[in-house]
């Protein structure tokens, strides 16, 4: 079977490997149809100093698939289904596992992809467990975006800020996949939704995804708009995913009591906040890292009555590594899917 694997860094290469076996006990066997391109694909493309891996590594992060074998024991699920693949080797019997907190297990065994053999492979052996149905009608780009993008803002907007019906949310860079996800669920709870782009060809786009107001951050600073369009009163909840370069903009965009939500850094980790602003507009900050299984199977439901990602392109596997190189320049607006 065909399976592309990281040989060093910025060098992929497609590989012929021998096929898994049947699947055990416990086990569903799934071939790959789609993989969803994220930033954690392009650390890993250029290569990071913490991760522990050993290369070639089988890249892929984010997928869905076709179940084509069941193994023994499994009565949840049934060949034929199209499924998304939860991308990290939780343990399952944990405390945190137990209370359905996948993303804070206790011996998790690596992320998929990143430190351990990932998705982009013909056919894969999963733990049913790690294995979400997707409903009926979703296609399989759709069903690749579950795993880590529509679950990551499932988990951020919902578990976290605790977003609601006629609530205002700030949404930085909407052009990219989570962003514009996030613009998409927001939306469909009755959220207002202001968003940050780059560009107007992207302020154009955002509008039309659903967004109610759209700064272009190259413009405007973003924290000013924000006091204008919600009459210096401030946004309830701030989806943060770029780090440094907005930290500031942000806790200024908020209300008192407002909530800020963050789950990235990729403008820098590093910044100094003023903790008087902290604790006197009282402030909530939360770091969220990852999903839940839970949340994983809510995008797939939110998805099968009609709440679909944004995709930018498709691209065969062949042209895996141009689809990073898109990703990686920032000229997107939604997410990559490659295609098996």
């Amino acid at each position: 079977m065909r399976a592309l694997q990281l040989v060093s860094d910025r060098t992929l290469q497609i590989v012929d490997m021998p096929e898994p076996d049947a699947p055990g006990a416990g086990e569903v066997q799934v071939r790959v149809k789609a993989l969803a391109l994220n930033h954690i694909d392009v650390w890993g493309w250029r290569g990071m100093a913490f991760a522990k891996r050993k290369m070639p590594l089988v890249v892929g992060a984010e997928a869905a698939g076709e179940i084509i074998a069941l193994g023994a024991d499994v009565r949840g699920l049934k060949v034929g289904q199209t499924v998304a693949m939860y991308g990290a080797l939780t343990c399952g019997h944990c405390a945190q596992c137990l209370k359905g907190r996948d993303n804070l297990c206790e011996k998790v065994g690596g992320v998929l992809g990143f430190h351990v053999d990932g998705f982009a492979r013909d056919i894969i052996n999963m733990p049913e467990r790690l294995v979400i149905p997707a409903p009926e009608g979703v296609s399989f780009e759709d069903a690749g975006c579950a795993g880590i993008t529509f679950s990551t803002v499932e988990h951020m907007l919902f578990d976290n800020a605790k977003l609601e019906k006629g609530e205002t949310v700030l949404v930085h860079a909407g052009g990219s996949g989570i962003g514009s996800a996030a613009i998409r669920l927001a939306k469909d709870v009755g959220a207002t939704v202001i968003t940050t782009v780059g560009d107007d060809e992207k302020m154009a786009k955002a509008l039309a995804l659903g967004a109610d107001h759209v700064i272009n951050y190259k413009v405007d600073r973003f924290e000013h708009e924000v006091r204008k369009i919600t009459k210096k009163v401030g946004v309830d909840v701030v989806f943060e995913h770029v780090g440094v370069d907005t930290w500031q903009g942000s806790l200024l965009s908020m209300k008192p009591g407002g909530r800020l939500v963050t789950c990235g850094s990729t403008s820098g980790v590093s910044t100094t906040m003023n903790l008087m602003q902290l604790f006197q507009r009282q402030y909530k900050i939360f770091g969220s890292f990852g999903a839940t299984i839970r949340n994983v199977a809510d995008g797939l439901e939110k998805m099968g009555r009609g709440v679909k990602p944004v995709i930018d392109t498709v691209v065969p596997l062949e042209q895996y590594n141009e689809g990073l190189e898109r990703l990686e320049s920032r000229k997107v607006f939604g997410k990559i899917v490659v295609k098996f």
